[in-house]
């Protein structure tokens, strides 16, 4: 009960302030949030990804994922793919650097790259689409509707799996997940979209195409739920953090939007 209490109370502070920023901040302001849920989030992903490790990782590939984050971010402010693809080669142009100057002493060194390469591909670059999204016409709506989808799907696979749930949807990897949960979750977030759709937009033609993608969208959501989970059971990490009480860490709150933001943004570009 005292979970759910710290879940609740934790949201209700957040909210205002998120909304604040999405509809009424700045664009640099925006990305500005962006970057430091960026930054947070690959901290935790590092902490993760290596908790099997006999050392911590590397300082200098930490410093050019944190510069990776920042930079990747604020260049989609200019809204250029080119400008995205650029800062990605200077980030491997690092990587490749600091490999040359520490071959002979870091073991494992290609594999703590690789690490490093899916964790800024698999943050920072999902997040700089929710900047691209929010500088277009309308686009601070479509961040709240797809944030509104990613969070009424964690929301509802949570208590319905919690009331209803009896079969286990993937033991292996989270084993309190279940089939009722995660099918509870898909229809009161596709449900919750349309609402907000139909209530923001007002655009009823819109709304039933936006059905299909937020049902792709609630889906992505679960898939990079479950993804999250398997890299802390392989870590035997319960939760990736303690930043936001009653959710875990900033990556607990944000592994389904991680991989919901690029199904929406393909929707956005060549559906919506």
């Amino acid at each position: 009960m005292m979970q759910h209490f710290k879940r609740w109370l934790t949201a209700l502070i957040l909210i205002p302030f998120l909304l604040w920023a999405i509809t009424k901040g700045s664009l640099l302001l925006f990305a500005a949030l962006v970057s430091g849920v960026s930054i947070f989030a690959i901290v935790e992903y590092f902490d993760i990804i290596c908790a099997n490790d006999t050392g911590s990782i590397s300082r200098t590939i930490r410093i050019i994922a944190y510069a990776a984050c920042v930079l990747l971010v604020m260049g989609a402010c200019l809204g250029s793919w080119p400008i995205l693809f650029f800062i990605l080669a200077l980030n491997m142009m690092a990587l490749c650097v600091f490999v040359l100057a520490c071959f002979s002493t870091v073991p494992h060194i290609f594999d703590l790259v690789a690490r490093q390469v899916l964790g800024v591909v698999y943050i920072p670059l999902s997040l700089a689409l929710l900047v691209f999204i929010r500088n277009t016409d309308g686009g601070a709506l479509w961040v709240i509707w797809l944030l509104i989808i990613c969070f009424a799907n964690d929301t509802g696979a949570l208590y319905v799996g919690t009331f209803k749930g009896k079969k286990k949807l993937a033991p292996n990897i989270s084993p309190n997940k279940t089939i009722e949960g995660a099918v509870g979750g898909l229809v009161i977030s596709v449900t919750a979209g349309l609402v907000f759709n139909l209530l923001f937009f007002r655009d009823v033609p819109l709304a039933l195409i936006s059905i299909p993608c937020a049902l792709c969208v609630a889906v992505a959501g679960q898939i990079g739920d479950l993804f999250e989970s398997a890299m802390k059971r392989v870590g035997h990490i319960k939760d990736s953090g303690k930043i936001l009480p009653g959710h875990g860490g900033m990556l607990d709150r944000i592994d389904g939007l991680l991989l919901a933001i690029p199904v929406f943004y393909f929707f956005a570009v060549f559906v919506l």
